[in-house]
């Protein structure tokens, strides 16, 4: 009974001066809020990684001018690279052999298809590929053929739509055997692609794929990289596969025993791992934020409390004289600081839940509830209240009962 007394009069306390502890409630929200919603997307997110970033086909590997993901280098390093010319990937093709899948691919953003009166917007991106490009990129044929051999060694102007593009230009109607329009070019439809969904909210479907040999004969083959995609035998064997990969490539590059390898070379694992790495330098960052808002946040309970005794002295004075005991007055005020942080650890606990879901929808994450980190957020909140509430409770409770009353 003695504890609930202590509580309702902590309340009051904090009730009788609603700005001021809501301003404090407000600092510690802030830090609480930054790394809660931070850790909610990238939870939400994490979920969704292996299954996003599998651009790649099982047992698969990429070779390419540019690294995947780059954050610590300039680019201007990479730019500085050679291209892998198409010579360069034919020949790296023919070496491998019949022991590896290799699919060549190269692409240009910014298209609009069109068939009559219908076009899609002017952001469909096309791609040269080779026979192999639905089993590196994961993608199966609905209708119609994939493309082969014989017509990227013709380079026939053909295509196969992706499923996006299908359905705006060709609604209603059976696309083989059409003709569509692309950046002033004609192409034979001969099949469409069934559809794969998004990736981080950007669409998969928003392609058209003709014979790499084709593209190169429109655009030109100077200033132009192609992607390698090579797909093991098997999972086992790709880290073989790999080992060989990069041989055959230095051969191509014809770089010397002392040269570095001068293009990169990732796997779908190697993909997940840059996110992680990625997701956990956030993570610290936001941490790091969260520490020095909720370290001013404390700063801001102590003085709020230490204000409270000032105003309370006479208040003090009067429970000691008619037996309340130091334990007591040291609790009332431990109660009244933790009380105000634990309130605002709540409040940016639900804001940053809140807001987190709702950025991690919007890049098509799940829903994911960070109990960790919630819980860790909570403890640091009732810390931080015992911590800087502590010396205003001591002082209050240290308060000598004749001199309190005497207080004006």
């Amino acid at each position: 009974m003695l504890f609930i007394e202590i509580l309702r009069l902590a309340f009051a306390a904090l009730n009788a001066n609603k700005l001021r502890s809501s301003l404090t409630i407000l600092g510690i929200s802030v830090g609480v809020f930054s790394v809660i919603g931070v850790m909610t997307v990238i939870a939400g997110l994490r979920g969704q990684v292996e299954e996003n970033l599998t651009v790649l086909g099982s047992a698969s590997f990429q070779i390419n001018k540019y690294p995947a993901i780059n954050f610590s280098d300039p680019r201007e390093r990479f730019r500085n690279r050679r291209d892998i010319t198409y010579a360069m990937a034919d020949r790296f093709k023919q070496l491998e052999g019949d022991s590896v899948k290799v699919c060549l691919t190269i692409r240009r953003g910014g298209l609009r298809v069109i068939n009559g009166d219908r076009k899609t917007n002017p952001n469909t991106v096309l791609f040269g590929i080779d026979e192999n490009f639905t089993s590196a990129r994961n993608f199966d044929v609905a209708d119609g053929r994939n493309l082969t051999a014989e017509d990227v060694a013709l380079g026939r102007p053909i295509c196969v739509l992706g499923d996006e593009v299908a359905k705006v230009i060709f609604p209603k109607e059976n696309p083989l055997g059409r003709l569509v329009r692309i950046d002033g070019q004609n192409y034979t439809v001969v099949g469409a692609f069934a559809p794969k969904g998004t990736s981080f909210g950007q669409s998969q479907d928003n392609f058209v794929a003709t014979p790499i040999t084709r593209w190169l004969a429109i655009y030109g083959r100077a200033g132009r990289s192609v992607s390698i995609n090579v797909q093991a035998a098997s999972q086992a064997a790709l880290g073989a596969s790999q080992d060989r990969a990069v041989g055959v490539m230095r051969l191509v590059r014809e770089l010397a025993p002392e040269d570095g390898n001068d293009f990169e070379i990732f796997t779908n694992d190697s993909l997940i791992e840059s996110f992680n790495k990625i997701a956990d330098v956030i993570s610290i960052g936001a941490f790091v934020i969260s520490a020095i808002a909720l370290l001013a946040a404390g700063v801001g309970v102590m003085n709020i409390m230490l204000v409270s005794v000032t105003e309370r002295t006479k208040e003090i004075g009067v429970r000691k004289s008619i037996g309340a005991k130091q334990h007591n007055i040291l609790m009332q005020f431990l109660i009244e600081a933790v009380t105000l942080s634990l309130i605002g650890g709540l409040a940016g606990v639900i804001v940053g839940v809140l807001g987190g879901s709702a950025v991690a929808l919007f890049m098509k994450g799940a829903l994911v509830m960070p109990w960790g980190w919630v819980a860790t957020g909570m403890l640091v909140c009732g810390g931080i209240g015992v911590g800087f509430g502590f010396y205003p409770a001591w002082k209050a409770a240290r308060l000598d009962p004749i001199e309190a009353l005497r207080y004006e």
